[in-house]
């Protein structure tokens, strides 16, 4: 990021689980928006910042036409937080998303079953609690502690 190469851990089971199930929650959300036919999700997927600043979100929310590239900032950034991420997770990457203007950065922390929500409100994040999110034309309400529902 920001020119310089970051080594990452593979992802653990438990959270390779929560992406599944976050994916799950977020496409049935959209799917059944009324004007959210232009907004997919997607996992794992490069985000060209820059010509030096290549980041690969846990998760992301795009809407409109998506090119070969993803070369514009998400609506939507999700970090499934573990101990080996959490110092990228809440730091370089918040940074970043709040800097390029993604409308939602959120942090998953799996051992504490818990999700912080943040919006962009001008130019700063400010963490959100309510359940109501927009992308665009598109308006749904989204739990996403719904994830851990039956979760060991």
């Amino acid at each position: 990021m920001e020119g310089v190469p970051y080594a990452m851990a593979s992802p653990r089971p438990i959270n390779q689980y929560i992406l599944t199930r976050l994916v799950q929650t977020l496409a049935n959300t959209l799917d059944r928006g009324e004007s959210c036919a232009g907004c997919m999700v997607y996992a794992e997927l490069d985000w060209y910042v820059s010509y030096d600043t290549v980041v690969r979100p846990d998760l992301m929310v795009l809407c409109g036409d998506i090119p070969e590239r993803v070369e514009r900032p998400p609506h939507m950034v999700i970090e499934i937080v573990s101990p080996s991420s959490k110092q990228m997770d809440e730091g370089l990457k918040f940074e970043l998303c709040e800097r390029e203007r993604v409308k939602y950065f959120v942090l998953v922390y799996p051992e504490e079953r818990s999700v912080r929500v943040f919006e962009l409100m001008g130019v700063k994040y400010i963490e959100k609690k309510d359940t109501r999110y927009s992308f665009g034309d598109c308006e749904v309400e989204l739990e996403l502690e719904e994830v851990f529902h039956g979760f060991g």
